[in-house]
């Protein structure tokens, strides 16, 4: 799981919630759009879903060949 969160962040490590491909995620998966992505509001995301997270994390992991 942390493999995944470290490839999904890269560029980003230090502000996840400005990584196009979290926010693309978040809007896709959960349909919050893009533009309200903010730090309060993808923090306020991961906590809430964070057992989805972790579950779809540990999954693209089990994916990744």
């Amino acid at each position: 799981m942390i493999g995944f969160l470290w490839r999904a962040t890269q560029g980003y490590r230090l502000r996840p919630w400005k990584s196009p491909y979290l926010r693309w995620r978040l809007e896709t998966y959960w349909g919050v759009p893009e533009e309200e992505i903010d730090f309060r509001e993808f923090w306020r995301l991961s906590w809430r879903l964070r057992h989805d997270v972790g579950r779809f994390a540990a999954w693209a992991e089990r994916m990744r060949p």
